[in-house]
């Protein structure tokens, strides 16, 4: 029986509400995933190409030129592209370059950072770490473990707060001063009766920390755990990460910690060294 001018079957339904999700341009999720794919994509194009105009860049999306517009004014208020305003051509920016040295970076202190770790995990018998900054937390992104941390849990990949880590201290005294303020001023979170929360008293650890060469934490994380962190420069002197070593207060009391510290600040310096201190 033919369909009266308001039914429709399923097979229009679908294929209406697909035609609104392409005028549309999706919405929600959908849509601010295909806007993410196809922001790489566009990157992606212009690393293969060197440069591309609007045009061009539309024809291989398969999108409208206002599209592709709007994708590039996006990236290049982000500076990932930048236009020569000469030819209306676009091309990687130097935004581009910096997220590509910040990757190259933790990858050469993941290689360099092997033996140091290693060498570190075997004669204290501790979890050796390398945290580097990951906006307001320290990601660990090597871990070496020693005879004695046979149970340690694992620490690598996580997410740790600055303000209660050992690494955390060195990162964050190292910042420059407008960023480790911006990071003071937030709330401070309390994980343990030791946490300090307080920005002055906090303040007044960072120096000690740049005073000492190192940073250390009590229970401020996790009761009965204890690290000690001392930093790592790159080969312009900037504080790129910081190596610790971790375990429960038992065995890295105050006793030892002097020990360990001194340790440490040395396993700082020899990778330092590999990232090109001091030549």
């Amino acid at each position: 029986m033919p369909r009266t001018r308001n039914e429709s079957g399923p097979g229009d339904q679908s294929a209406a509400r697909a035609g609104t999700r392409e005028r549309t341009g999706g919405r929600g999720a959908a849509g601010a995933v295909q806007s993410v794919d196809r922001a790489v994509s566009v990157l992606e194009i212009l690393a293969r190409h060197g440069e591309a105009g609007v045009t061009e860049i539309a024809e291989e999306l398969d999108v409208h030129k206002s599209t592709a517009f709007r994708l590039l004014g996006v990236l290049e208020n982000r500076g990932l592209v930048a236009q020569a305003k000469d030819r209306g051509k676009y091309y990687l920016g130097a935004g581009v370059l910096r997220l590509a040295g910040a990757a190259a970076v933790r990858l050469d202190i993941s290689q360099e950072g092997v033996p140091v770790c290693r060498e570190v995990a075997d004669e204290l018998g501790e979890t050796v770490n390398i945290a580097v900054l990951d906006d307001d937390a320290a990601v660990n992104i090597m871990q070496a473990r020693g005879t004695a941390a046979v149970t340690a849990q694992n620490w690598l990949g996580r997410r740790t707060p600055l303000h209660a880590t050992s690494s955390g201290k060195v990162l964050l005294a190292h910042l420059p001063p407008t960023l480790r303020e911006g990071l003071l001023a937030r709330p401070l979170h309390r994980f343990t009766e030791r946490t300090v929360t307080g920005a002055p008293t906090l303040r007044a650890e960072l120096r000690a920390v740049v005073e000492q060469g190192y940073g250390v934490t009590l229970e401020e994380l996790e009761l009965g755990l204890a690290a000690v962190a001392a930093p790592v420069r790159s080969h312009d002197g900037e504080v790129i990460a910081a190596i610790s070593v971790s375990g429960p207060v038992y065995r890295l009391g105050p006793d030892r910690l002097t020990e360990v510290a001194e340790r440490t600040v040395a396993a700082g310096a020899e990778l330092s060294r590999r990232m090109g201190y001091g030549f």
